[in-house]
């Protein structure tokens, strides 16, 4: 009995507190629809964003000292799909948002360049 007991123990920490929940979606699945009470964010810098974005997006550089400031007028309720060039700066960017109370945060995973290589 006590070993069941220990068993059951173990299975609950092990699926219910290791999980960290991200929200992410392949950027080959995102589609104009999902912006009709969100935003698009391309985290890149305004030169990869003057080289090609997508529809609709608004660039909002990662490496600027004011990245955050410039999410103020943001509805932390606001869905917000972040993508950048693979991947790696949304990321950042959406534990950023994250650990700044906006709610819905969803990393465009594939970035700019999964985009191109579909084309």
């Amino acid at each position: 009995m006590r070993t069941i007991f220990l068993f059951l123990v173990v299975l609950v920490l092990q699926t219910g507190c290791s999980q960290e929940k991200k929200d992410k979606m392949p950027i080959g699945d995102f589609k104009q629809e999902l912006l009709d009470n969100a935003i698009l964010v391309d985290v890149r810098t305004p030169e990869e964003f003057g080289a090609g974005h997508l529809e609709n997006a608004d660039n909002i550089n990662w490496y600027d000292a004011d990245f955050s400031e410039q999410f103020k007028t943001v509805d932390k309720n606001k869905t917000i799909y972040l993508y950048c060039k693979m991947g790696g700066r949304s990321a950042k960017a959406q534990e950023k948002l994250e650990s700044l109370g906006f709610t819905h945060v969803i990393n465009l995973e594939g970035g700019y360049d999964a985009v191109k290589a579909n084309n």
